[in-house]
């Protein structure tokens, strides 16, 4: 099983730091062992836990760590919520590679927890928060400087579940496909669309873009 991993993670350093240029990052060497760990325990824990659909090694680093690191330029401020995580995407690539800011990985799957209990504990992440439940039972204070989400949920049923947790001048970062005008038109105020980027992730194969939300200045974070 050792000799197994280490050849993993051999074969996939090279289209990993590869990758990593592409997207314009500079990472350090540190960073990417990380990176490569994570991927090797997701790859081993993925056919008991249910994490990933995919199963191919090379596919998850295409659209798992590249596809995370794409929004590494525009996350903000310090604290940092990442609503219905999964196996920890996008918050753990990220959190890897920005140990000075604190990530709160939020999902109310148990086994997916776990999982992220050991990837925490074996990467010694200390800036990684876990916190196992939804949503609605995260506490207001104190609110968070960015809040993510990759994949879950509607623009609206976002904001409806983490809007209230957004701090007045921070920013609701949603990894989507292709938004509909009819999504788009679901972000109401107090909130209001402030971006949409389209995302050049190395290997993807289907459109990626990121939405910027945000509160509308001199709004508070009710929604009606």
């Amino acid at each position: 099983m050792i000799q197994t991993a280490q050849a993993r993670i051999g074969e996939l350093r090279i289209p990993l730091v590869e990758g990593v240029a592409a997207l314009g990052l500079t990472l350090p060497e540190s960073a990417i062992d990380k990176l490569l760990q994570y991927l090797d325990l997701l790859v081993t824990w993925n056919s008991a836990y249910n994490l990933s659909g995919i199963s191919d090694p090379r596919e998850m680093l295409d659209r798992h760590l590249l596809d995370s690191l794409s929004i590494l330029p525009s996350i903000d401020g310090k604290r940092v919520l990442d609503i219905g995580t999964g196996a920890g995407l996008p918050g753990l690539p990220l959190a890897v590679c920005l140990p000075e800011r604190e990530f709160h990985l939020l999902d109310g799957n148990g086994k997916k927890m776990r999982f992220l209990f050991q990837v925490k504990t074996q990467l010694r992440l200390p800036n990684v928060v876990l916190v196992h439940g939804r949503a609605e039972d995260v506490a207001e204070e104190p609110l968070f400087d960015t809040v993510l989400s990759r994949a879950v949920g509607s623009l609206g049923e976002l904001l409806r579940l983490g809007g209230r947790l957004l701090a007045p001048d921070g920013r609701f970062l949603a990894m989507k496909s292709a938004p509909a005008d009819s999504e788009l038109a679901e972000v109401k105020p107090p909130y209001t669309v402030l971006s949409i980027t389209e995302l050049s992730v190395p290997g993807a194969t289907t459109p990626r873009h990121l939405v910027c939300l945000g509160r509308t200045p001199g709004q508070d974070g009710t929604t009606a």
